[in-house]
């Protein structure tokens, strides 16, 4: 089974509830595809053995051979090229590599470089196989990233996709072609408006889903209700205790700190494969 956890809004609990589900599992793959400000390892604790640059091309003009009428610059849709008289201005962190100023360049002018955006790091911690993505400072494209980091996913385990936060393109990207999506949000108006986003976006992918509530009780109950008008299953409530917050901050699994922790994330995966098998 492969399992994201998602969120509308940052700070709701993502990776409390990933870390946590994959170490009452075991025996997991583990992907954080939070590239931007990837924090899962804090509560793994893998020790990282493995190391690999992901690259992306881009276009080099080949000077001699332009004439620069222009068909590149007006077929990129991300305004990666710009051609001015005489000149051919190219921006590499716009560039999607999508390869279709070479097709539409009438005089074979168009050659390839690649550049780093990020690297994967691999590790491993007791029956973890954990991978986490990291992009580079100062890049702003996640998806090249996200892409590589997915490649490595193994069939023959349960696998747990910790997802960036909102609704935007790396979201979509981390979470398309999963068996189940975990939603996690929280019992406030920026939560439950933010968890609706994120409800639309799984139901466009057709991918099931569940609510996981996190600080239940700061709030009021709208995302409770929501929850039974619409038919979603509300798979774990997680009070809010400043025992967990403690813990939160220290860096510690609440699976690790008790044993009943243990067995509700444990009961959160035989929910899901409920809902699946129904």
């Amino acid at each position: 089974m492969n399992i994201a956890v998602a969120s509308g809004k940052g700070g709701t609990g993502k990776t409390t509830v990933a870390t946590n589900l994959a170490l009452s599992l075991g025996n997991v793959q583990f992907i954080d595809c939070d590239v931007e400000e990837p924090n899962a390892n804090i509560f793994l604790k893998a020790k990282i053995n493995e190391s690999e640059d992901v690259n992306v091309n881009y276009p080099n003009i080949i000077k001699n051979k332009c004439n620069y009428c222009g068909k590149c610059s007006e077929f990129c849709a991300y305004n990666a090229i710009a051609v001015v008289p005489s000149k051919v201005l190219v921006f590499p962190e716009l560039c999607h590599s999508c390869l279709g100023c070479e097709l539409v360049c009438p005089n074979d002018a168009i050659d390839w470089s690649n550049r780093s955006v990020g690297k994967i790091q691999h590790g491993q911690v007791n029956n973890i196989d954990f991978y986490q993505g990291v992009l580079n400072v100062g890049e702003i494209q996640a998806i090249p990233v996200i892409k590589s980091l997915k490649k490595r996913i193994k069939r023959d385990k349960n696998v747990i996709i910790d997802a960036p936060p909102g609704t935007s393109c790396p979201v979509i990207e981390s979470i398309n072609e999963s068996g189940y999506c975990i939603l996690v949000t929280e019992p406030t108006p920026f939560g439950f408006h933010d968890l609706k986003l994120a409800i639309e976006v799984v139901r466009h992918l057709k991918i099931q889903f569940g609510v996981i509530i996190n600080r239940d009780g700061i709030g009021d109950n709208r995302v409770e209700l929501y929850c039974q008008n619409e038919n979603i299953p509300v798979l774990l409530k997680i009070p809010e205790r400043k025992r967990i917050a403690y813990l939160y901050s220290k860096g510690i699994s609440l699976v690790n700190e008790s044993h009943e922790w243990h067995e509700m994330f444990g009961s959160v995966f035989d929910k899901i494969m409920q809902e699946v098998n129904k």
